[in-house]
């Protein structure tokens, strides 16, 4: 285990650090993207170091090594970065939505401001959190089909020889 422990720590690092950092972490509103490349880091840096070739279910585990590693790093850190920032990001949102549609701009600032809450905020993180294991999860998977080349021991064992001209074999007059 102590193998693995290291490419999912730095996976979760690269997850927990970038999920949590303001306006970097806009990049997990397309399908969490930074939890998954934390884990696709994870796999690969298992796959690079594995003697032997490495499987599904070690990706999948790696994954979920380096999820729960970034979703502990997210909440520790990006919740209160998420308390001391919300206003901020909340006039940032507030002002794109008014470029892009006036008419929602209002309905969303007033929901933002609602999350913005500590209460909001923490279960904002929780929510997060639990979605960045998910998505860290699938990135493992992900990363081993990409890096692992390596042919492992698997498929049919080859068929017994088969003895056609010896006794009770074809051919034999018995």
């Amino acid at each position: 285990m102590n193998n693995k422990l290291k490419p999912a720590l730095i996976g979760g690092v690269v997850v927990g650090v970038l999920s949590s950092i303001p306006f970097v972490n806009f990049v997990n509103i397309c399908c969490c993207l930074w939890a998954i490349l934390g884990g696709i880091l994870a796999s690969y840096l298992y796959v690079k170091s594995s003697p032997t070739p490495v499987g599904a279910g070690e990706g999948a585990i790696l994954g979920v090594l380096a999820g729960i590693a970034g979703a502990a790093i997210f909440v520790v850190i990006g919740i209160p970065i998420s308390i001391l920032m919300g206003s901020v990001m909340t006039g940032f949102v507030g002002s794109m939505m008014e470029n892009v549609n006036p008419g929602q701009a209002e309905a969303i600032r007033r929901q933002l401001e609602a999350s913005q809450s500590t209460g909001g905020a923490i279960l904002n993180g929780i929510f997060t959190a639990i979605l960045l294991v998910i998505f860290a999860t699938l990135g493992g998977l992900l990363g081993i089909p990409i890096f692992e080349k390596r042919k492992g021991p698997g498929g049919a064992p080859p068929p017994p020889p088969q003895n056609f001209g010896g006794p009770g074999g074809y051919g034999s007059a018995v």
